[in-house]
């Protein structure tokens, strides 16, 4: 079992920059492929970005893409996602997620998921 804590969430500034983290325990960090997610109240989890897992592959969704950064640190056991340029309607609770199938951007894929992070843009 893995186990996720997500972290780096805060208030910001249009225009601004926040770096999530998530650190994992538990089984080797390196069996999974692992995926930020976002969440806003009344609406369903969608994807953000994901990560393969040696971190050679990289996926974002379109509206992210070019702005976060999605990246691992095996040997520290954590993921991360720099968010930059950050607009309002990037406002969201953010949860990390670990799969053992692979990269995917489907919810159902992930078996392991973070607390969540609120992330709060202004304009």
């Amino acid at each position: 079992q893995v186990r996720l804590a997500d972290s780096g969430g805060g208030l910001v500034q249009a225009g601004g920059s926040l770096r999530l983290s998530c650190a994992a325990s538990g089984r080797n960090f390196g069996n999974y492929a692992m995926a930020w997610f976002r969440q806003t109240p009344g609406n369903e989890r969608e994807f953000v970005a994901a990560i393969s897992r040696f971190g050679g592959v990289t996926d974002y969704t379109n509206s992210v893409r070019g702005r976060f950064t999605i990246s691992r640190d095996n040997a520290r056991s954590t993921m991360y996602l720099q968010m930059d340029s950050l607009k309002p309607e990037d406002t969201a609770f953010y949860y990390c997620a670990a799969a053992q199938q692979g990269m995917s951007r489907a919810r159902t894929t992930y078996d392991y998921w973070g607390q969540g992070t609120q992330v709060t843009v202004s304009s």
